[in-house]
């Protein structure tokens, strides 16, 4: 039986090497950052006052304190923009993480609760703690977010045969619905829904350089951490004979993809909300494009979600620059058809 695993294993692993397409992964990470620069350039040059793209770049490498066009840029429009590349990257590592290890492609960081728990944990604050800092609801929905993801984790691992794909699925939507409607009677009881329902809808708008200082450095160290661990997360989605017979320690290698999703999700949630279907398209595009190998998918997903949630925030500000847009609803225009044609794809071929 061994012998078997181990020849499936080495058949695996040389199929990787054949679909695999590096030279389109390093262009599309090239030309991923060049867009991703020239994105935030625009991001930070349009809204309710436009700015020129000169002042932009005097603004960013000539500071003048006394300029107001100066001020706006670095202390609301930089700190933002960031914020974006950073969330955007995480949200779409989370995703293809989380499609890797369940070798579900429906799945997001979503199906763990994150968002779920993070909001109840919001409506908490709302209506029992008015007045926080903004650093303290931060911690406080990251706090939820864990929580959330305990309860599905701890809740798909009841059953006999342990945790599964399909029980994950169902245990987090279960727990999201719980959540959900927990988070809904609390904000009907202390009629804090207008306080929520920007939050829900994600958005970008109000976040400080301090929010920034506190995010960027736990999603650059999860964004390391996966790309360390993609061949692995590569082994798992082949399956777990597979990753057995490669001398793989699945159960070690799971808890710590769920580590990073937790906390590039959550800390991601934290700052800018709800966003949802990043973790749901981008994955799927950089595997059509670099194909099945996570040690490409992960790198290239992480600079086309942040492009993605950049040029999103940007249509989102456009669209109505007065009143702007939440950034989620956008990703949800590109997102929901998306699901569906996933759906129908997965039905025809089942």
């Amino acid at each position: 039986m061994i012998l078997v695993n181990s020849e499936s294993a080495s058949h695996g692993e040389s199929g990787l090497q054949t679909t695999a397409r590096p030279l389109a992964a390093v262009l599309i990470l090239v030309l991923g950052l060049v867009a991703l620069i020239l994105a935030a350039a625009v991001s930070i040059s349009v809204g309710a006052t436009d700015i020129s793209l000169d002042t932009v770049w005097n603004a960013v490498f000539h500071f003048n304190p006394d300029l107001t066009t100066h001020q706006i840029i670095r202390e609301l429009r930089l700190p933002r923009v960031l914020a974006a590349a950073l969330a955007g990257a995480a949200f779409a590592a989370a995703g293809a993480i989380m499609q890797g290890m369940t070798r579900n492609p429906l799945a997001d960081s979503g199906i763990l609760g994150i968002n779920a728990g993070a909001g109840l944990m919001l409506a908490v604050c709302f209506a029992f703690m008015p007045g926080l800092p903004f650093i303290s609801l931060m911690l406080f929905a990251f706090a939820g977010a864990a929580l959330g993801a305990v309860i599905v984790f701890g809740a798909g691992s009841m059953s006999r045969g342990g945790l599964s794909p399909l029980r994950l699925v169902l245990a987090g939507a279960a727990t999201s619905a719980l959540l959900l409607a927990i988070t809904d009677g609390i904000a009907i009881h202390y009629q804090i829904g207008r306080d929520l329902a920007f939050w829900f809808a994600g958005g970008l708008a109000g976040v400080s350089w301090e929010q920034v200082r506190l995010l960027a450095p736990w999603i650059l160290v999860c964004l390391a951490g996966a790309v360390a661990l993609s061949r692995s997360i590569t082994l798992l989605s082949l399956g777990n004979d597979i990753a057995i017979g490669l001398g793989q320690r699945i159960g070690l290698v799971k808890a710590a993809c769920t580590l990073l999703v937790l906390v590039l999700a959550g800390a991601s949630v934290s700052v800018v909300g709800a966003v949802g279907f990043l973790g749901l398209i981008i994955p799927h595009v950089a595997r059509y494009l670099v194909g099945v190998d996570y040690r490409w998918i992960i790198p290239c997903s992480a600079v086309l979600g942040a492009l993605l949630l950049e040029l999103s925030d940007i249509g989102a500000r456009l669209f109505n620059p007065m009143a702007e847009t939440p950034v989620g609803a956008v990703t949800a225009l590109l997102g929901v058809p998306f699901f569906l044609y996933l759906a129908m794809r997965d039905r025809r071929s089942s």
